[in-house]
């Protein structure tokens, strides 16, 4: 089946539309964490340039960061750094042509209010556009009893169909830590979510509304080196197969989530495609892609860093620390640290997005 869609954020029935063209294409989408407009824009160009859709997703402190990190009021930091993000990405995703599922990342149980503080506006935002803010937030409750987890995701999600969004839940825990979310301090057997507990989600969740679900299958956030993380991506195909055969539903039910992409290999990446990954997430890649483009920028010119003009020849170096001209290195760097990811999840050339049927949303080539 060929799916099409209007360029732009996708939320409801479009994001949904857009998963499953990705599940039957077997390709996934790099869900790219951001912290500004400089990692929105590279994100956007890049997806641009592959001709591909994408993710992009806010953690909190990638939120707060958007903010400004001189506001006092982290909490207050945190929900309008979120929500003055996606009205950037709103305001130029479209014009970019491709879609972009917008999403924020790992909400453990302390941050559930930011959730809800971030649902209050993208219900105000609903009632003005007849769409939600955000296609979807995370809430990251896996460190904590699954009934808990479940139950309270169940609660979340109530609130959230009625602004046609959905949510990202995860099952066993993603080691490593992220902008203060998770631990080094883990059990091993908790890295590797049963299918049985998968079946418990869908069965509670999938009446009330659409859900993900990043269940994990020993991801790690960050990158280590080789054999440190063992991934076991047949985790995945025994949860799609139990939900198929215990409620006869088609092939890979589930909408699941790879966390902790960054420095996976790269036939593991390839293997979960084809049981039913539509997302992958990146962040540790480029945040070093930038970093680099930008360092390697300074040490090659160091002396523009020191001086505003050459204390032996006089010469003026505005042109080499204007922030334009090392902040564009960091997007490039970043852009093409990004080529490699919709390589590498196979979806470059395979956007969805075209102008279509008088100015819907979507619609069906």
């Amino acid at each position: 089946m060929t799916h099409t869609l209007k360029p732009g954020v996708v939320t409801g029935d479009d994001y949904r539309t857009l998963l499953q063209a990705c599940k039957e294409g077997q390709y996934a989408l790099p869900a790219v964490n951001v912290i500004g407009t400089n990692t929105i824009n590279a994100v956007l160009e890049a997806a641009s340039k592959n001709k591909s859709d994408v993710i992009i997703q806010l953690s909190n402190g990638g939120a707060q960061f958007y903010a400004g990190k001189g506001m006092e009021d982290e909490f207050q930091a945190k929900v309008l750094g979120a929500v003055s993000a996606a009205h950037h990405v709103h305001m130029l995703a479209e014009h970019y042509g491709v879609c972009v599922i917008l999403h924020t990342d790992h909400a453990n149980k302390k941050l559930v209010p930011w959730v809800e503080a971030m649902l209050d506006h993208g219900e105000e935002f609903y009632k003005i556009h007849g769409k939600p803010l955000f296609s979807s937030h995370m809430v990251d409750l896996s460190e904590e009893d699954i009934d808990y987890n479940i139950n309270e995701c169940a609660r979340l999600l109530e609130r959230m169909v009625k602004i046609d969004m959905s949510i990202e839940i995860e099952l066993g825990v993603t080691g490593g830590e992220e902008d203060g979310v998770g631990s080094d301090d883990i059990d091993n057997d908790k890295l590797y979510t049963q299918p049985e507990d998968c079946l418990k989600a869908y069965e509670v969740l999938q009446p009330i509304g659409h859900f993900t679900l990043a269940a994990s299958f020993g991801n790690v956030h960050g990158v280590y080196k080789p054999g440190n993380v063992e991934l076991r991506p047949e985790i995945l195909k025994n949860s799609q197969d139990l939900v198929q055969k215990t409620h006869n539903t088609g092939p890979n039910p589930l909408d699941l989530v790879f966390h902790g992409g960054s420095g996976s290999d790269k036939g593991q990446i390839t293997e979960s495609l084809g049981y039913g990954v539509f997302k992958m997430n990146i962040d540790t890649d480029t945040q070093f892609a930038f970093a680099e483009g930008v360092g390697k920028f300074v040490l090659d010119n160091d002396k523009a860093f020191k001086h505003q003009i050459d204390p032996v020849s006089g010469e003026p170096y505005k042109k080499l620390y204007d922030p334009r001209k090392w902040l564009r290195l960091g997007e490039e760097n970043t852009v093409a640290r990004l080529d490699e990811a919709f390589k590498d999840l196979e979806s470059a050339g395979k956007s969805i997005a075209k102008v279509c049927c008088q100015g819907k949303s979507s619609c069906a080539a």
